[in-house]
């Protein structure tokens, strides 16, 4: 069954968005996906299903086309991560998007916001996910908000949070948040409640609270998480570690950033529970999960690597709130480009560099790769704990290490863009090309902005060091062709 309806997902390269897009799709919708930058929606199964948009929430001209002919807007941005001054950034994305669906006709907004009592002194993050709704209701298009508090699926911010802090320390030192109580939901039925709106008109313009079948402590979260794992952790509580404090401790342990670690463990002060069961009402065929299965399928999908999205596929890096481009030679740039003929096929030398990162390492010293990414993470950095979402697949948009996947040719080329904390910007291409003979041409090329004299100093100071990793690297990409070749 087909639905006429035309709807727009903004957020579309995020963790929820990534994941609607086939859920409307599978129901029959037409689907238009809007992005600052559409190109990182490269390698997505579903890319060539959905009409694509290019526009930025922050520039209201760019999205006078997005919004045309559309039905439903679905509002899942968030600028949590792009700075100090998150909550202004989405107080103004949410009044531009507001007011050019009203412009275009829009039937309706609908929107994933935060859990948690209004009334109450709720943190920066979670004040600014209720007035974010307030934002969207303001043009006066019909908004349909959900409230939900820890979602709790693979790749999910918040349990890949809990996931590191239980699998690496055996003993945890405890701040009183985690002893506050929290309703978490699985990340099936966030998309079970985002879906059903569409064919329930009785839900626009109300706000919807939507919570798992427990109500746990962020310390029961983490035991749970320990007994499907099936580890012993024993907890400290101490009343000293405050939210700064505990943000860097898990910037240093998780893959998660402190910048944004600090606002969500803020929020985490917050008892978010559901208080209104209109929802439950409203959709009565909606069974929410408890924590204890919604675990099991998370970890049984990351076993299976079948992680669809992963929080860190939004735009959130060192290198701050910045639009990625697409690299030009210009000057001001240095290239550095090495290549080797390998006696193989094409194919067999893009997968050996395409697994490069992750579990697997980078082939040659990887132990220097652990250091930077450590020497990164100590600077306030991504550093190297975000690994890669699948261990064989890249696609635009995809973190690796410290690196993001700026562009995939299938079979020929990968370029990664650094996110780690460098005085320019940096790049890292490999590329594979057919040669005489059956053989393979495989060029490696590192391309480096500088930043001011900075930036130039870093280069030449760390050139030395660069010339010995990354010619070892291609002589071990190539090496490892071969033997893939032979194994064959």
């Amino acid at each position: 069954m087909t639905d006429s309806r035309l709807i727009l997902v903004t957020g579309a390269t995020g963790y929820v968005g990534g994941r609607l897009v086939p859920r409307l799709l599978g129901a029959g919708y037409r689907v238009r996906c809007l992005a600052r930058d559409p190109a990182r929606l490269q390698g997505r199964a579903w890319r060539n299903q959905v009409e694509l948009a290019q526009g930025d929430m922050m520039q209201p001209d760019s999205l006078v086309a997005a919004m045309r002919n559309v039905n439903v807007v679905y509002y899942l941005v968030h600028s949590l991560g792009s700075g100090s001054d998150f909550a202004e950034r989405d107080l103004v994305a949410a009044r531009n998007c507001a007011q050019a669906a009203r412009t275009a006709g829009v039937e309706r907004i609908i929107y994933l916001g935060g859990l948690g009592n209004p009334d109450s002194d709720l943190s920066p993050h979670l004040r600014s996910r209720q007035r974010t709704g307030e934002a969207l209701r303001e043009a006066g298009v019909p908004v349909t908000e959900f409230r939900a508090a820890v979602i709790v699926g693979s790749g999910s911010l918040s349990f890949e949070m809990i996931r590191y802090l239980t699998e690496r320390l055996p003993v945890m030192i405890c701040p009183k948040w985690v002893f506050t109580r929290i309703q978490p939901i699985a990340i099936r039925n966030v998309l079970d409640y985002l879906l059903a709106a569409l064919a329930y008109p009785e839900s626009a313009g109300r706000i919807l609270e939507i919570g798992g079948k427990d109500i746990l402590t962020y310390a029961d979260m983490m035991t749970g998480y320990a007994q499907a794992r099936g580890l012993k952790r024993r907890m400290i509580a101490v009343p000293v570690l405050t939210p700064r404090l505990s943000s860097y401790w898990v910037h240093l342990v998780t893959p998660i950033p402190a910048n944004i670690a600090q606002p969500l463990i803020k929020g985490l002060g917050n008892e978010v529970i559901v208080r209104d069961d209109t929802a439950r009402r409203l959709f009565p065929d909606i069974d929410p999960m408890d924590f204890e299965t919604s675990v099991r399928l998370a970890l049984a999908r990351m076993q299976r690597q079948e992680v669809e999205t992963a929080w860190s596929d939004a735009l959130t890096s060192s290198q701050g709130n910045r639009t990625p481009r697409i690299l030009i030679t210009r000057e001001g740039l240095i290239i550095e480009r090495r290549q080797r003929t390998v006696p193989g096929p094409v194919d067999a030398v893009y997968r050996s560099f395409a697994r490069l990162g992750g579990g697997r390492g980078w082939l040659y010293m990887d132990w220097a790769w652990q250091v930077r990414g450590l020497l990164d993470r100590l600077c306030g950095g991504v550093g190297m704990r975000r690994g890669r979402r699948d261990p064989e697949d890249l696609r635009v948009g995809d973190t690796l290490d410290f690196w993001r996947v700026e562009m995939v040719e299938p079979g020929r080329l990968i370029r990664l863009r650094a996110e780690m904390k460098v005085p320019g910007r940096a790049w890292l291409e490999f590329e594979s090309c057919s040669a005489p003979n059956g053989q393979t041409v495989l060029v490696q090329t590192a391309f480096f902005e500088p930043k001011g004299l900075l930036g130039l100093v870093y280069w030449y100071a760390l050139y030395p060091i660069h010339s010995l990793i990354f010619s070892g690297l291609i002589r071990k990409i190539a090496q490892q062709a071969v033997d893939n070749k032979q194994d064959a």
